[in-house]
């Protein structure tokens, strides 16, 4: 009979997901800033598809332009805030006993990360994913994705697993 899951067994692969969400969130925005110019484009816009393209936005709130701080003050209460969240939730995950609540820790500890680099370095976090063609109007990164699907991974442990998948 296999060992329950604990904690111990748990924290190295949310921390790993993190990593990896982090990974992918600063390459593609280096992409974004080096690779492509995106913000030398004309609009700062490189249309792909009928559905999907390319915008260059400065975000300079949280996740899809929420709670905009223009100032250092704002930028770094943004920041504090985000640091106090990454360390709850780092401990939350310590303490996680099943894996589906590491996975959504580690996603959204790992995207709270690559947006916090980005204030730090820039003042403002680079956005660039773009939906708008079909009426999504926020323009988002990986980081943003990350933390999204997260929460959503969270509610569903929360909510949808029954207590006997929960002790497994």
């Amino acid at each position: 009979m296999a060992e329950p899951t604990t904690s111990r067994t748990l924290w190295p692969f949310g921390l790993a997901l993190a990593a990896i969400v982090l990974l992918l969130d600063q390459l593609t925005k280096y992409w974004v800033l080096n690779i492509l110019k995106l913000r030398e484009q004309p609009l700062g816009h490189i249309e792909l598809s009928n559905v999907f393209d390319l915008t260059f936005v400065w975000n300079r709130g949280v996740s899809f332009g929420l709670f905009q701080a223009d100032s250092i003050l704002g930028r770094l209460l943004l920041s504090a805030f985000a640091l106090g969240v990454m360390a709850v939730m780092v401990v939350w995950l310590w303490r996680a006993e099943r894996r589906l609540m590491a996975v959504a820790l580690g996603l959204i500890i790992g995207g709270a990360f690559g947006n916090l680099i980005d204030r730090l370095r820039f003042g403002a976090v680079v956005d660039f994913v773009d939906f708008s063609d079909i009426h999504f109007i926020w323009v988002f990164n990986v980081a943003d994705a990350s933390i999204t699907i997260g929460v959503i991974v969270m509610l569903v442990d929360a909510f949808l697993v029954n207590d006997a998948q929960k002790s497994v």
